[in-house]
């Protein structure tokens, strides 16, 4: 290299820039087995967004985080701030889910399940409606404004910011209850918050599935960064297979792949089973239609092999099967297969890797399990009397007073009782008992009293919630304090 400093080489592109613009990206749709899935998944997962914020059971919305109260309504079931010890292992077990799948399949996440691909995906599919299949948006792209063009672009934006609203307030609805929500809109009483949220959210999801796309899976999402450290050969992953593929060239459906074998080639290339003994391939099964790149929602070229911007939507698999099956080749030439299967050697799914994710995974989802069956119904806080430790009364007795303060986790109504088990010969003044409404915070009050000369200094007491029935719900720990025997 010449003296010349390396800070001095620009590289530019044709307009002389310094940084080459992204060219657009035009997605072909393509019908297949794997575009069925994704799109059974994109019904599902926007159906379960769209849906569960409109579904209460007993007057409760099933999915709501409600946030100054300090409950999240999960499915009939709710969580208070002391149960976060289960969203550590919810967040384990995503972790840990994801994972053993891309050990297992690569990134299925992003191709079937990652709220970027379901958006754009609807986003894109509004796009078509409204503009034509992927030539014809191509062609409008590029044509001059004229009263077509405007119609069609002004219907799109419409159409898109319209979703993305809605979307929005959905998003805020599993924090708010949605039916005040919508109140609140309608009556043109919103909150500044739920203003700024249905708006944050709503521009969120038009820019990142209406403009930005593939970009935030090449550029903005680190998924894509370490996945690798969870890839191995025995990874499923789409592959284009090249020593099937190559030499690609265009031809006619009747167009001979193969010839006789050199002298020094008698039997088939065991990696490329549909070689006839004796033979040669003198054509891959390539035809070099670009059908893969024109389906591909990220732009690449799945025969340069995996490529760090490839989500594994598979449509590449469905746009090469479609096209093997018209010049009636064998599908399978872009299919999931392992670097190993490639190579001519065995699969292996269970290995130690998957195993270990699996086998950590199991225990997780057990443990999760347990730990919510196994919740306390009512919380219990035993909290003493702040201003006086105990005081003195008659004939020397004395008495300690508490605040008491039970929750009931349930969606019931519970009828709750107290007491105490010490070693302490302790009375307890009145019957303290309540019942609980659904999701209650109450504080009751209590009044411990031991006869003189039974107890001395600080000694530990515990305080029993007992159902109707006598069970045992929860207790709660304190002290009763009594002025020191000599």
């Amino acid at each position: 290299m010449s003296n010349k400093s390396k800070l001095d080489i620009k590289v530019v592109d044709g307009s002389g820039s310094l940084y080459a613009k992204e060219p657009k990206v035009y997605p072909r749709e393509i019908e297949g087995r794997f575009q069925r899935l994704r799109t059974i998944a994109v019904f599902w997962l926007l159906g379960m967004f769209y849906a569960f914020p409109w579904i209460s059971v007993g007057g409760q919305q099933i999915v709501l985080f409600d946030l100054p109260a300090r409950r999240f309504h999960i499915f009939g079931m709710t969580f208070w701030p002391q149960d976060f010890y289960l969203l550590t292992l919810l967040l384990i077990m995503a972790a840990l889910s994801l994972f053993f799948f891309t050990a297992v399949a690569g990134r299925l996440w992003c191709g079937y399940a990652c709220p970027q691909t379901v958006w754009t995906e609807v986003f894109l599919w509004m796009e078509r409606k409204i503009e034509g299949n992927r030539n014809a948006r191509m062609r409008l792209d590029a044509a001059p404004w004229t009263a077509e063009k405007i119609w069609r672009k002004s219907a799109k934006q419409l159409v898109w910011i319209t979703f993305a609203l809605w979307t929005g307030f959905t998003f805020v609805g599993f924090f708010t209850p949605i039916r005040e929500l919508g109140a609140e809109v309608a009556t043109g009483t919103l909150g500044g918050w739920e203003t700024f949220w249905i708006l944050f959210y709503g521009f969120a999801t038009y820019g990142n599935a209406g403009y930005l796309r593939e970009q935030v899976c090449k550029y903005m999402c680190p998924y894509a960064r370490f996945q690798s450290a969870m890839f191995d050969h025995d990874t499923l992953v789409i592959s284009y297979d090249e020593t099937r593929g190559e030499p690609r060239a265009h031809r006619k459906r009747n167009a001979a792949r193969f010839a006789p074998a050199s002298a020094s080639l008698d039997a088939a290339n065991p990696l490329d089973p549909e070689v006839p003994a004796g033979q040669q391939r003198v054509l891959g099964d390539c035809i070099d239609c670009l059908a893969c790149v024109q389906v591909c929602p990220t732009g690449i070229d799945i025969r340069n092999g995996l490529q760090i911007e490839c989500i594994a939507c598979a449509a590449c698999i469905d746009a090469c099967d479609a096209v093997m099956d018209k010049m009636e080749y064998p599908r399978g030439l872009i299919r999931y297969t392992t670097d190993n299967a490639l190579l001519g050697r065995p699969k292996r799914l269970l290995r130690p890797r998957t195993m270990i994710y699996a086998g950590i995974l199991a225990g997780v989802i057990a443990a999760f399990s347990w730990l919510v069956g196994a919740r306390d119904a009512v919380i219990i806080e035993v909290l003493h009397d702040r201003n006086a430790l105990f005081r003195e009364i008659s004939q020397g007795a004395i008495e300690n007073s508490y605040n008491v303060k039970l929750v009931n986790k349930t969606d019931a109504d519970k009828t709750v009782s107290l007491r105490t088990e010490s070693d302490l010969p302790l009375r307890m003044i009145g019957k303290p008992s309540v019942t609980l409404a659904p999701n209650e915070v109450f504080s009751l009050p209590l009044t411990l009293r031991a006869d003189r000369g039974t107890t001395s200094g600080r000694q530990p007491i515990v305080v029993l919630v007992l159902d109707a029935q006598g069970t045992e719900l929860a207790r709660g720990d304190s002290h009763f304090f009594a002025p020191e025997q000599p």
